[in-house]
């Protein structure tokens, strides 16, 4: 009796593993719906910022990219004034994971070929500030004493917003020519932004195909400060 109640309790306990392993082996995921699920997962991040130029010049004398406004007015005051200026903008590269042309393929196991749309610029002129070389000191930017020196009728809220265009059309030349410059650093950085991320979701293997084109204009946008000023 005794051992025939053991064997039921046996047959019960392997009937018991065996359904509990059958159950766990059902609802367990394969390997490569997992990965592909959680690497979809890549157009939830929207904005994926991968690379940042933050570039300082000191203009001594001005070109034909400050337009006639800003040449005519800033050549007087670097040269009669001994002014130096300090220009600092910022370009930001940026890929939108969320666009309809950033597509994810499966190649293979755990391999896929990911398609980038094209790279976004955003470019904002940080500060602008003028160097007193006689005075050996930094000055402010649209500094009221130093404008109406120049106009008779002094310097008009119109005058400076010309100014602030000036030192845009500026910024947009130098920006367009450090974005076509660093293409391939900005698709570097993008790529192994993307391989860190990927991997943690499982994927082993990675191609990417990018979209490269000359960039002919981007907007310039100016910092709170200068804005206010303007």
């Amino acid at each position: 009796m005794n051992e025939f109640f053991i064997g039921i309790v046996v047959a019960l306990v392997v009937v018991g593993v065996l359904w509990f392993w059958l159950k766990l082996k059902r609802n367990k995921p394969a390997k490569e719906i997992r990965v592909f699920s959680s690497i979809e997962q890549l157009r939830a991040i929207g904005q994926l910022s991968v690379y940042k130029v933050m570039t300082k010049e000191i203009v001594t004398e001005t070109d034909h990219t400050w337009g006639e406004f800003g040449t005519r007015y800033l050549g007087w005051v670097l040269s009669s004034k001994k002014m130096a200026m300090i220009f600092e903008f910022v370009i930001d590269f940026r890929y939108n994971l969320q666009s309809p042309q950033f597509k994810i393929a499966e190649t293979g196991e755990a391999t896929y070929a990911i398609t980038m749309p094209p790279c976004d610029y955003e470019v904002h002129i940080r500060d602008i500030r003028f160097y007193d070389e006689q005075g050996s000191k930094l000055l402010p930017w649209l500094l009221p004493d130093l404008l109406n020196g120049f106009l008779s009728n002094g310097f008009s809220e119109d005058d400076k917003n010309r100014l602030v265009d000036a030192a845009k059309g500026h910024a947009e030349k130098q920006a367009l020519e450090l974005i076509n410059n660093i293409q391939s650093e900005v698709q570097k950085s993008a790529k192994t932004t993307l391989e860190s991320i990927s991997r943690a979701f499982g994927a082993k293997n990675l191609e990417f195909r990018f979209t490269t084109k000359t960039a002919t204009e981007v907007e310039v946008g100016v910092s709170a400060k200068l804005a206010a000023s303007a």
